[in-house]
């Protein structure tokens, strides 16, 4: 349907003249008339009927009216959907319970007043896909993927390094420990359902597992944390890392526990991607909040991999 028809009908309904719809508009009485009589063809009805006081409304036509205004409206909001600084800022994060969605959280206390978007992509490709292309305004990130550095165009910035922790059942043997060391872990077996081939987080796990010698295991569908969380409360031999931020809720009979892991201690060095071009006035707002809120990194003690994006 022809949006100007449209909007020309309501105008033209509204000042109940076609003379003072063509001064609203700026065009003239005739192009009025062209459009309206357009829509009616399209309509296959009358809109209009012509008195001595000007044109009034069909029944057809007061019928139409409040659909005339709601596809309006609608028009408006879909430009402004697209339009920067109008529209929400769009922010990928891994998950809904992971670091970067609580740093979410915590921006939007800060700032109640910014319309957000938040949205879950699946690996690193598709987050610089989408940043370049401006569907998205930044991505919440781990690493850079080794050997692939980021393309033209696109800047980063670390926000966070997350301490993991070990998370075990109530029967494991490691349960009763107070810390673990990753040397400690040699041995046991690490459940990670949720790992994906060629992401930056499975990159990471991949180094782990090359410089301490850990069995970390993939296998099994991912039915998200929850199942997760009920297999490891209920095996002994399997234990998973979990970020010191990541929230998790469990009935008070799993028994779990996080256990501190030390010497080194992983973290998983969160960062912000963005382009360098986007001018969506409050990506700004965000990246100066995140720097403000969040603590410094690569700490003594530590372990990342070399090729994580650097400080």
């Amino acid at each position: 349907m022809d949006l100007e028809g449209v909007r020309t009908f309501v105008a033209a309904a509204d000042a109940g003249q076609f003379q003072e719809a063509a001064v609203e508009l700026g065009v003239t009485q005739q192009a009025v008339s062209k459009r309206i009589a357009g829509l009616e063809r399209g309509l296959g009805v009358r809109l209009f009927t012509r008195t001595a006081r000007g044109a009034e409304l069909t029944i057809d036509g007061q019928a139409f009216l409040p659909h005339a205004r709601e596809l309006l409206r609608v028009a408006e909001r879909a430009a402004a959907s697209v339009h920067t600084g109008r529209r929400p800022l769009r922010v990928d994060v891994l998950a809904s319970r992971s670091a970067g969605s609580g740093l979410m959280r915590g921006f939007h206390s800060a700032h109640p007043d910014i319309d957000l978007d938040v949205v879950m992509l699946v690996d690193i490709d598709t987050a610089v896909a989408a940043i370049r292309s401006g569907t998205i305004d930044a991505s919440f990130r781990a690493v850079a993927m080794p050997g692939r550095p980021l393309p033209q165009g696109i800047a980063c910035a670390r926000v966070l390094d997350e301490t993991l922790q070990l998370l075990t059942g109530p029967a494991h043997v490691l349960a009763g420990a107070r810390s673990v060391t990753l040397a400690d872990l040699a041995g046991h077996r690490i459940w990670m359902p949720g790992i994906v081939p060629g992401t930056e987080w499975a990159a990471y796990y991949d180094d782990m597992v090359a410089e301490f010698g850990l069995t970390i295991e993939a296998t099994g569908p991912n039915f998200g944390s929850d199942a997760l969380l009920d297999t490891v409360a209920d095996t002994p031999a399997l234990a998973t890392f979990m970020g010191e931020h990541a929230r998790l809720v469990w009935p008070a009979g799993h028994g779990l526990r996080r256990i501190p892991v030390t010497d080194p201690t992983p973290v998983y060095p969160h960062a912000l991607l963005w382009h360098r071009d986007n001018p969506h006035p409050a990506l700004a707002t965000l990246r100066a909040h995140l720097a403000a809120v969040t603590p410094g990194h690569d700490a003594p003690g530590t372990w990342r991999p070399p090729w994580a994006i650097p400080n």
